[in-house]
Parts: structure tokens; C-alpha cells; sequence
């Protein structure tokens, strides 16, 4: 069956519990993106589609998120590719409302705030980005909730995200931890290109010699890995200097954090050897296209 495109939430609800009846389904998968999809999204969704009988996506530039309008504007819109991506991955429904359907009425006057863990890391340069972003992954996992399925009662329900985008990962968890929403996250590695650099919407941006310096970051965190891995100090400061050494690239943050509470670590950072668990987190402006990435550590 080829995939489905609905616009409205009582057209998604009509359409995923029929889906859900005939597949006499115990299970729905959300997987929320903004559109302009790549092989990480596509990852997303084939791991929805293993572990669920029912899966929608949903394709949604959200302005809450943006704080200038040219950002907006700018941002891809490439639904007829997004929509073959989803497809082959085998995704039942994409919802693709627009604006007035999410937020009739105009902007929300009653919005999720973040809180604290929002305003360090990219919140300290987007202030106001994550309250956008749980606003709208409050509204969709609202959108993608299945109802009763015909003889298998109401069927479990999990949502999607890339660990790539790991502070927006942790205020989701923490959201839906917080407010008792009813569904699991479910957490899907980074996916990366063969050379090493996490696969964003933003690398399309990036000129040849851009994208090359742009290596920098994955191979610092690397380094940062195998130290973990071997129970070393990590030694975070020779690896920011691997970032600084790089012309092209200028850094903003580069730091090993708590990965429950994105504070950073006080310890196993210089001299200790590393020991528990952490998440590298690390963001940079290559030319114009600001980039984050970041990787676990478990000793």
C-alpha cells in the first residue's frame, strides 16, 4: 500500500485508527521531523516501522522554533522527496498540516517551557528555541496518539527522535517524564556519512572545503570516546584545541555533561580517569551553517 498524506488532525485520527483496525494492531510509532529528510530521518523511520504496526510521520517547519523570520523562510521545504523517503521506509501516514491547523488562531498564547536544561548549550544562543520545539512536540505526540483498536484494547505508543539532537532528546524525555504524557520515547543512534560527519539538513550548506573542515568535530569527539573507552582522562582541553586548530571552524561549546541533566561533568574531565556515563556535546559555526553534534560515553 502506498503511503498516505493527510493535512488535518481528525483526518490523522480517522485515518491511523483504520489502519490500526486493520492490521488488528496493538502498536503506533510517531516520528516528528521538520521535513527537508535525509538517511538519519530515514533511520528514524525504519526503526519505527520494525518495532510498530502502525507508523506516522509528520512534516511540520514549526515557527515557534526560529528566531528570525529569514531562518524560517530559508529552511528546505521538499515534501514530494520527504514523502518518497517515508515511503520506501515504509511509513503508513505523513501528516503535513500547515500553519493555521497546528496553531489556529495564530501563535499560541499558552506554551511548554523548558526550563532550566534550556538555557545552556544551544538554548544560550537560540533563547526561546526549546520552549517552540516542546510546544509543538507536545501538540504532535497529542496528534499521533492511537486510540482503542478493535479487540486489542488501547495499542502502545512511541515516538522517535535522533540522539544527534541531544539536548532537544533529554526535554522531550524530561517533558514526557514531567507531564505524564502516554507515550515511550524511543532514542535512535546518530547516523553518520562514511567519513565521519553526523548527517543534518544544514550539510547542504556547506561548500567542499566546509564540509572537509567540518571533519573536525567528529574526529574530536572520537578522541574523546576511545579515552572513555579505555578509561583514560579525557582530556577535553587538547581536544578543543583539535577544533581551534581547524581556520574554519569556530567553536562555541565543547563540554562533557551529565546526560539526564546536561550539567557538566565535575569530574574524569583532565587528570581522573573516566568512569560512568556522559554525553560530549559539542556545536560550531563551519561558514554560515552553525553544527552540533555530540556522542555517549559509558566506561
Amino acid at each position: 500500500m502506498a503511503i498516505q498524506l493527510v493535512t488535518t488532525a481528525a483526518r490523522l485520527r480517522t485515518e491511523s485508527a483504520r489502519l490500526l483496525k486493520e492490521k488488528g494492531g496493538s502498536s503506533q510509532a510517531l516520528v516528528p521531523t521538520m521535513g527537508a529528510l535525509h538517511e538519519g530521518h530515514a533511520e528514524l523511520a525504519r526503526t519505527a516501522v520494525g518495532q510498530n504496526d502502525v507508523v506516522v510521520a509528520s512534516i511540520f517547519v514549526n515557527p515557534l522554533q526560529f528566531g528570525e523570520a529569514v531562518d524560517l523562510e530559508r529552511y528546505p521545504r521538499t515534501l514530494e522527496a520527504d514523502l518518497a523517503l517515508l515511503d520506501a521506509a515504509g511509513v503508513d501516514l505523513v501528516f503535513a498540516p500547515d500553519v493555521d491547523e497546528v496553531y489556529p488562531g495564530g501563535e499560541p498564547r499558552v506554551r511548554i517551557s523548558a526550563g532550566p536544561m534550556a538555557d545552556k548549550w544551544e538554548g544560550a544562543s537560540r533563547p526561546g528555541h526549546f520552549d517552540g520545539a516542546l510546544t509543538v512536540v507536545a501538540k504532535l505526540l497529542h496528534y499521533g496518539m492511537p486510540g482503542a483498536a478493535a479487540g486489542t484494547g488501547v495499542p502502545a505508543y512511541r515516538a522517535y527522535f535522533g540522539q544527534k539532537d541531544a539536548q532537544q532528546l533529554a526535554l522531550v524525555q524530561r517533558m514526557v517524564a514531567d507531564l505524564n504524557f502516554p507515550v515511550e520515547i524511543v532514542p535512535v543512534p546518530t547516523v553518520r556519512s562514511a567519513d565521519g560527519l553526523a548527517l543534518s539538513s544544514r550539510n547542504r550548506f556547506l561548500s567542499a572545503e566546509q564540509r572537509e573542515a567540518a571533519l573536525v568535530l567528529s574526529r574530536a569527539l572520537r578522541l574523546i570516546e576511545e579515552r572513555a573507552n579505555a578509561r583514560q582522562p579525557l582530556d577535553l582541553d587538547s581536544a578543543r584545541a583539535l577544533v581551534e586548530s581547524q581556520p574554519l571552524v569556530d567553536l562555541d561549546y565543547f563540554e562533557v555533561v551529565d546526560p539526564r541533566t546536561l550539567e557538566p561533568l565535575a569530574e574524569n574531565c583532565r587528570e581522573t580517569p573516566f568512569r560512568g556515563e556522559a554525553l560530549a556535546l559539542i556545536a560550531a559555526r563551519v561558514g554560515p551553517v552553525r553544527l552540533i553534534d555530540n556522542v555517549p560515553l559509558d566506561s
